[in-house]
């Protein structure tokens, strides 16, 4: 059976669309430039539709990284993927933004610890262990202090691969611990096609939601949302 899946990516400052048909890339397109995604999505999936000979019509299943990250920003990207799904009938796959960046060092044998800044010293975080094709997590999406991942990234008595945008605060928290490192530029932040992979796969598995259940995962509250809790405790 030929599936043709659209997945988007907007959880950071960069954003990026893919089209994945049956295990090929058949077309990925990634910016970051500073517009708002707003901006830039719809026509960067217009885009790649159009080079592709595709249509909005030949797309079997949508895939979002649904958050962690931006608050803006993945609303932005659920709220796309929720419109083209919800006008075509058509089944989503909603992917955590952190298991995503690790899809990207998948030929390794290290735990990789997905790192995006939350600010307030903190990072969206979770932690994979890596081995070949295979993907286990090992600890949950979470925000957690940079100050308690680093006692927990000492006990890991293996190469720890630091990816996302907070990997570079994260690092220079750990410079002393040996067994950390940076991974490369190139593989470092969430993309499209690392979604669109993920889907496939949870797509087999029968793990689909209709488009009206695909929902944000932001795991900890906004600041509006803390500042308005704050004033009616006071």
């Amino acid at each position: 059976m030929i599936m043709l899946i659209l997945s988007v990516d907007s959880s950071a400052s960069p954003a990026s669309v893919c089209l994945f048909e049956n295990g090929k890339i058949l077309s990925e397109y990634y910016i970051n430039v500073g517009l708002t995604h707003s901006q830039t999505l719809v026509a960067m999936i217009e885009s790649m539709l159009k080079i592709t000979g595709k249509s909005i019509d030949d797309v079997d299943l949508y895939a979002v990284n649904n958050g962690p990250g931006s608050f803006t920003g993945v609303r932005i990207g659920v709220s796309a993927v929720k419109g083209m799904a919800y006008a075509q009938n058509k089944p989503c796959v909603a992917v955590s933004t952190l298991r995503s960046m690790a899809q990207n060092l998948f030929a390794q044998d290290a735990v990789i610890c997905a790192c995006m800044d939350a600010r307030r010293h903190q990072v969206y975080n979770a932690l994979f262990h890596v081995c070949g094709d295979k993907v286990e997590q090992i600890a949950e999406d979470r925000a957690i202090a940079i100050d308690e991942l680093k006692e927990q990234l000492s006990l890991i008595n293996q190469q720890v691969i630091l990816v996302g945008d907070g990997s570079e605060l994260v690092y220079n928290s750990c410079m002393e611990l040996n067994n950390v490192c940076l991974a490369p530029e190139n593989h470092r932040f969430q993309n499209a096609s690392s979604v669109a992979m993920i889907a496939a796969e949870k797509a087999k598995a029968g793990d689909t939601l209709p488009a009206a259940a695909l929902m944000p995962s932001y795991l900890r509250l906004s600041q509006a949302e803390r500042e308005r809790l704050e004033k009616q405790k006071g």
